[in-house]
């Protein structure tokens, strides 16, 4: 199939729309809120729309960044944690103390 440069600015327009669109699992939000604190407009006419004040638009975007930071880090402690039920304890090394290597997967270019 032959396409031409705008076939695939409009796939990679639409591709980027329905990302941003979608709720991220670990915040619960998708990306549009998360920046705008709405969902972009898709057709319906029966929205309402008002203009929020500066100063009260960027205390809900500061809050929704700051509930966005607390899921990711409660997500990223839940993987953690799972990823570590797996690991052994590291045999008692400390940082700084010199240990032998075995060269068998390292690869030198």
């Amino acid at each position: 199939m032959n396409y031409k440069q705008d076939d695939w600015t409009e796939w990679l327009a639409m591709a980027e729309f329905l990302y941003n669109n979608k709720k991220h699992t670990a915040m619960g939000r998708t990306p549009f809120e998360l920046n705008f604190r709405r969902h972009p407009w898709k057709g319906d006419l029966m929205v309402q729309t008002g203009i929020p004040q500066v100063e009260e638009f960027t205390k809900d975007l500061q809050e929704s960044w700051k509930h966005a930071a607390q899921a990711m880090e409660e997500a990223q402690n839940n993987m953690k944690r799972q990823f570590d039920k797996k690991r052994r304890s590291p045999q008692g090394l400390k940082v700084g103390e010199h240990v032998w290597l075995e060269n068998k997967n390292i690869q030198l270019n």
